[in-house]
């Protein structure tokens, strides 16, 4: 069974419009958000092969996931907030 992805849209359904226009106008935000997509990919990857959670490459991927997660939403909330993402 397909693992579902986390997508910013999927985890922060309530910042939609913020993602599209900061994806749009922040060329910053558009790196990191290609990066932590690629990240969400591989590790479903590696969680779909079967791959056991004791892994020290799979949980260092998971924690700049995690890592990137956590920036890219304070560029959301700034940017809701109509603040200037930095």
């Amino acid at each position: 069974m397909p693992i579902t992805a986390h997508t910013l849209e999927h985890d922060f359904p309530e910042h939609i419009e913020t993602i599209k226009r900061l994806a749009a106008e922040d060329l910053g935000f558009r790196i990191d958000r290609r990066e932590y997509e690629r990240l969400d990919k591989e590790i479903r990857g590696l969680q779909e092969s079967g791959i056991g959670t004791d892994d020290e490459h799979y949980n260092s991927l998971k924690k700049r996931r995690a890592y990137l997660k956590q920036h890219l939403y304070h560029l959301i909330a700034n940017g809701a907030a109509g603040q200037p993402a930095i």
